[in-house]
This record gives C-alpha cells, structure tokens and sequence, in this order.
C-alpha cells in the first residue's frame, strides 16, 4: 500500500521502541512500604505473600537490600501489640514505641536513606480507627488533629524525613506543618495522603497490621470512590496548607485522578498501589494466569503514565532489579 505515514516504523524493532518511549521507570521513583514488629522474629503476612513484619534488625536488613536495588525511600506500618492500644491511642507519640526506634536504626545504618512515617491512628487506636472515636460512635476530627501532631513531631525527634499523614481528618496538613515549624523542624516534609479513597482493597494490609475498625466503616473521613472533583478539592487544600507532595490512594483503580490532579498541581504526585491491588496480582501468577515481571511493571508504567511522579509498592525491590536486567 502507498501509504506515507506508518507509525509502526517507531515499533520496529527494541532499539526503536526504546528511543520513542514515552513513559519510563526509575527505582528512584519507588517507594518501599515495610511492616515492623515487635521482637526478634520477621514474620511472613498470611493476606500478603512475599511480605513480613520485619523485627528491627531484619527491617535494618530488609532496607540494605532495598538500597541495593536502587531504592532510596522506605514507609513504615507497625504492627502494635493489642496491650498498647487504647481509646486514645497514646502510643502513637511514645518517644521509645516501635516506630520511632525504627526510625533511629535505620538512620544509623543507612543515613542517606529517605524514612518515610504513617500519620495516623489506626494502628494504636483500640477502636480500629484513623481518629479518635466518641462514645457515640463519631470520629473526632480536631481532637484526632491534636494528636496527630503529637505523633508526628515524635517521629521527626527520632529522625523521619517525611511524615505522613493517611487518616484524612480535615485541616490536618496545615496544623502538622505549624507543629512542625513551631517546634524547629522545617525541613521535615509532608508528604500528605490527599484522595484517599474508601476502597475495597485494603483488606489484606489491615490483616498484616490487625488494625480493622472494631465497629462501623471509614466512608465518613475516606472519599466515596464515586467522586472525582472532590479530589481537587482536597488536592487544593493540601496544597494551601503546605503538603510537600500528594498521594492518591488506591493506585490503579484511580488513573483518572491522578490524571486529573496531575493538570491541577505542581506538587509531586504520589500513587499507592495497595495490598488488594498487590494481592490480585500474586494471586494471578500464582494460579499461572499472568507473568509477574510483565504485569507489575505494565501496572507501575500505568500509574507513572496517568500522572504519579512517586509510587508507593510492594513489588518495588522486586521491580527495581527487574529494570536493572534492561528493558525490552
């Protein structure tokens, strides 16, 4: 056929496709979420497979590793004993709690390393929740703040780069960043949590922690999956209140809003691909539907694609050394 414009030309052949390509991965994009645990045993997670809760010195290990691999940002979720949890979730600002220790002994060991905090309760609170729960049942929104601030100023003490908050309480951002300047840590970023979505795909992370409400739901602070201007809303609000960067959250389930906020901020953009999202894919390849290296990275180059400058994964060690062998 006569024709003049042939796009397959630009699909030739790997050297070509190479040259034209449009989006690309980076390790330094990714961002490692690790759970911690008491004590001296790492423990694999039931509802995640390939994942532990790492004690400290496998976490010191864990985070070796993770270097290696070309990753330079690391987030921590404790796992809390049921004893520490109580109604007003005191140990979240425990100076020597899990986290903090945490924080310091990966800063001693690897101090270029970018340690990256969870703001919120969830983990602390005995009723399950990411803020502070009434006798009647409401989630508290200015008292969480308060203590949200508290939680986070222990973790820049210990040494966190970046604190953020996932819990989705209104005006938090902006009180975080006056806590953390009033107390002389302006460099300690936020990097805030800012379409959080009430999704179905946090189940098996809330396993791993055993941090599931005890009564009711999160729809009263987490989005409705159903919105997307309200994600620019919050975005602007984040943004005006001083977050350093802004996540979506759950990743793949909400490429238009990260394509839609990626038009309306400057801000970098951060996506987590959650554990429902993590599970899907093991469960695929395991069942020999799907080959793993393929789809994780098709799934990684999506989220990059709509708009996510930083993405928060599971699969990012595992990711980081599959882009070292070379891309096709």
């Amino acid at each position: 056929m006569p024709l003049s414009i042939r796009p397959r030309r630009n699909r030739q052949s790997a050297a070509i496709r190479g040259l034209v390509r449009e989006t690309r991965l980076s390790p330094r994009q990714f961002i490692l979420p690790l759970f911690i645990t008491e004590g001296s045993l790492d423990e694999p997670i039931a509802s995640m497979p390939g994942c532990h809760r790492w004690s400290l010195d496998g976490l010191v290990a864990e985070a070796h590793s993770a270097w290696a691999a070309g990753i330079r940002a690391i987030v921590l979720f404790p796992r809390i004993a049921d004893n520490l949890k109580t109604p007003q979730a005191e140990e979240a600002w425990n100076p020597n709690g899990l986290v903090p220790r945490a924080i310091r002994a990966l800063r001693a060991a690897l101090p270029a390393l970018a340690i990256i905090t969870d703001v919120a309760l969830d983990p602390y609170n005995s009723d399950g929740h990411d803020g502070l729960v009434a006798d009647d049942g409401r989630i508290l929104n200015d008292e969480t703040v308060v203590a949200l601030c508290r939680q986070a100023l222990c973790h820049a003490h210990a040494g966190a780069t970046l604190v953020s908050p996932s819990d989705m309480m209104d005006g938090r951002v902006a009180a975080l960043r006056a806590a953390l300047d009033a107390a002389h840590f302006p460099d300690v970023g936020i990097m805030s949590y800012t379409a959080k979505y009430a999704s179905a795909c946090y189940g098996p992370f809330r396993g791993a922690l055993d941090s599931a409400p005890k009564s009711g739901d999160k729809k009263t602070y987490q989005m409705d999956p159903a919105n997307r201007r309200e994600a620019v809303r919050e975005a602007r609000l984040d943004e005006a209140e001083g977050a350093d960067i802004l996540m979506v959250k759950p990743a793949g389930f909400y490429l238009d809003i990260l394509h839609q906020l990626r038009s309306e901020t400057p801000l970098p953009l951060a996506a987590y691909q959650v554990s429902g999202e993590y599970l899907m894919i093991k469960s695929a390849v395991a069942a020999g539907w799907l080959d793993e290296k393929k789809i994780v990275l098709e799934s990684l180059t999506a989220i990059h694609r709509a708009g996510a400058d930083l993405i928060l994964t599971y699969f990012a060690k595992q990711a980081a050394l599959w882009l070292a062998e070379g891309e096709e």
